[in-house]
């Protein structure tokens, strides 16, 4: 046992660093008092210094990084497949050597993303910092809230820029020009939010996201907010408060979607007033949709024909991508990964905005 841990010395040392540090996560992630440490003083500072590189530049390092990872990995396969094939007599060792260097890889991978971004799941919430918490919401009070969402995006309509269908015509370059400024008004309410922002990136690779059905990306290695340029503009601006909230430390879905509506809402800029009227009026419409759709139709059909135009080109975009294997899959994946960190409701925790949207307009 002893000559063979010796063969691959290094590589069993890489495992057991690796395992060492997985373990150590799952053991003491439940002790909040040691998240929030390792949250404010190692891991968050740690993001907010390596953005601050990444951000010299207007590309992504993200999608970088994930290019010359594609390219590496192709790479160590077929120089693995090789060294095995000119091995001969000791192909064993070869490829037992290659498929532990390629273990030892992805959970270093795995691990730092567990310390970069596993540990904000485990933190105090937005929730428990702000007071403000998702509450079973009555009939009665969707119903009021919803109104008022549709009543204030009808007015926000008529404040942006449209073509020549009535369709939101903002230029993307200038909703992402204006991202650096869309929390200042919500940190003054809410301190802890406080974040030297620098704006969102637009991937290159927007496409793809759409087809695997993501509307942006924080990426915890890099620090970057990321946003899929490639999908209708109406809810771009609200999508951007969405990234940024997580550069915050705000790991829940369902809190990210909340922040990037009061923070679009309250920013003063009539594209990101728009769009976070919008987001959250899908949200809160859905949700009265499933209990009362006569209601809900009412509602809706009452909304400025320009609004209804956003609503079907944005749900015809995505309509192109849904059901299909590949929108299937990243779904499964991303549900599995939610839960794995301890959002036990997975993709459906989106839907919990509600809750928090009933609660923070009926007491304001």
């Amino acid at each position: 046992m002893k000559t063979f841990f010796l063969k691959h010395k290094k590589l069993h040392i890489w495992l057991l660093a690796d395992l060492c540090l997985l373990a150590a996560f799952f053991l003491t992630r439940g002790n909040r008092a040691w998240m929030n440490a390792l949250a404010g003083h190692v891991t968050g500072p740690l993001k907010r210094a390596v953005g601050r590189l990444c951000y010299l530049t207007d590309a992504s390092v993200m999608e970088m990084l994930y290019v010359l990872a594609a390219l590496l990995g192709i790479g160590y396969v077929v120089w693995s497949v090789i060294a095995v094939i000119k091995a001969r007599g000791r192909r064993g060792h070869r490829t037992y050597s290659a498929a532990l260097g390629a273990v030892c890889a992805g959970l270093a991978v795995y691990a730092g993303f567990c310390l970069l971004w596993g540990v904000d799941f485990w933190t105090d919430s937005f929730q428990d910092r702000s007071g403000i918490y998702a509450q079973p919401v009555t009939q009665e009070d969707l119903l009021d809230v919803t109104a008022y969402f549709a009543e204030q995006l009808s007015r926000a309509a008529d404040q942006v820029e449209r073509d020549a269908d009535g369709l939101f015509a903002v230029p993307r370059e200038e909703i992402l020009e204006k991202s650096p400024a869309v929390y200042d008004a919500l940190e003054e309410q809410f301190p802890f939010l406080e974040f030297d922002d620098t704006g969102v990136k637009a991937m290159y690779f927007s496409r793809l996201m759409s087809i695997i059905d993501f509307t942006g990306f924080y990426c915890p290695y890099t620090g970057e907010a990321n946003v899929n340029v490639n999908s209708p503009a109406c809810l771009l601006p609200s999508t951007a408060a969405h990234e940024m909230a997580h550069q915050r430390g705000i790991a829940s879905e369902q809190e990210c979607n909340f922040l990037a509506v009061l923070a679009s809402t309250t920013c003063g800029d009539p594209a990101y007033a728009y769009a976070g009227w919008l987001m959250g009026y899908i949200h809160l419409g859905n949700a009265l949709y499933s209990v009362d759709p006569e209601t809900y139709w009412a509602i809706r059909d009452a909304l400025p024909d320009t609004v209804k135009a956003d609503l079907a080109y944005n749900n015809a975009y995505w309509d192109q991508f849904r059901d299909t294997i590949v929108q299937k899959a990243s779904t499964t994946v991303y549900d599995g990964i939610l839960k794995a960190y301890g959002d036990e409701k997975g993709i459906q925790s989106y839907g919990t905005v509600v809750d928090l949207l009933v609660a923070y307009y009926n007491a304001y």
